[in-house]
């Protein structure tokens, strides 16, 4: 991937790289340096999920020599270069734009034991004024509506401790590298009547760029006292270099005491949901949150 530079020269680049965890180094390299090179072929790379065939260990001699920088190339995020250095796009990635990803997800029954089960749903009602109107980073009150409880630190813990347990094997069913995991986000969800949450994506701004899976788990009870509240999961294509969602989708179906995981990255929205009791106890109820890298 060649470098779209007016430069012919090589000249000192000084190179900011930015890793997952919030850590950033400086390197100083030569503009026309493989290494040089490499990283910037990797951010590409991961922009257009093609990583494969690149290095899986960059090692950069730091402190003149005297110490070496060695971190795996899935956790590179970020390149700053000083002065700025272009990438050329090959053409077989942007014959991406036509290219449309289908997407993709696990969907799993049974995640809480039946007394699990029906102790969260007692423990969820008893709660009922505590939950709190959901919001969005924009605070645009017609995109999503629904009620929120943030903090069920009687359940919280038990739910993460078995989605922690199980994320090894989703990464491999779902087919995407592997992440060390920094933290595991958790919310509990009410939706009633008439509440839904329009197309949108869980990590698409800068305080959510971490998150790489999204968990949603489905419970309510017996008999089922609502409709409507799927999930549609959107596959995905390039459009001017930006990832956006085409027409076709999956559906998923809110069944109860499953969990469904997907890419964070991907869009989706949940469908109105229609109670006609109103009442909260009849409600579609979740825990959905977030795994970040």
């Amino acid at each position: 991937m060649p470098l779209a530079s007016q430069q012919f020269e090589s000249k000192d680049v000084k190179v900011q790289l930015l890793l997952t965890g919030g850590y950033q180094y400086t390197v100083y390299l030569k503009s026309d340096s493989p290494l040089l090179h490499s990283l910037l072929r990797k951010i590409v790379a991961r922009a257009y999920k093609q990583d494969s065939d690149l290095e899986n260990l960059f090692q950069i001699p730091i402190n003149e020599g005297h110490s070496v920088l060695c971190f795996p190339s899935e956790h590179l995020i970020g390149v700053v270069t000083e002065p700025p250095i272009f990438i050329q796009q090959s053409e077989n990635i942007q014959l991406q734009n036509n290219y449309i990803e289908a997407s993709d997800y696990i969907h799993i029954d049974n995640f809480l034991t039946p007394e699990e089960h029906k102790r969260l749903l007692k423990y969820v009602l008893e709660k009922e004024s505590d939950f709190l109107p959901s919001n969005t980073s924009t605070n645009d009150i017609n995109y999503r509506q629904s009620l929120v409880l943030y903090s069920f630190p009687e359940f919280s813990e038990l739910i993460l401790k078995k989605i922690q347990a199980m994320i090894p094997d989703i990464i491999s069913k779902l087919n995407i590298p592997s992440f060390s995991i920094s933290q595991i986000e958790s919310q509990l969800t009410a939706h009633n009547h008439g509440n839904y949450y329009k197309v949108h994506n869980d990590n698409g701004s800068p305080d959510t760029a971490t998150r790489e899976l999204t968990y949603v788990y489905y419970f309510y009870q017996e008999p089922k006292s609502f409709s409507g509240g799927e999930l549609l999961i959107y596959d995905s294509k390039i459009e001017n270099n930006i990832y956006v969602n085409t027409e076709t989708f999956k559906t998923v179906e809110p069944r109860n005491n499953s969990i469904v995981f997907f890419l964070s990255r991907y869009l989706h929205e949940v469908l109105p949901v229609n109670c006609p009791s109103q009442a909260f106890k009849d409600s579609r109820f979740t825990i959905n949150g977030w795994v970040r890298r």
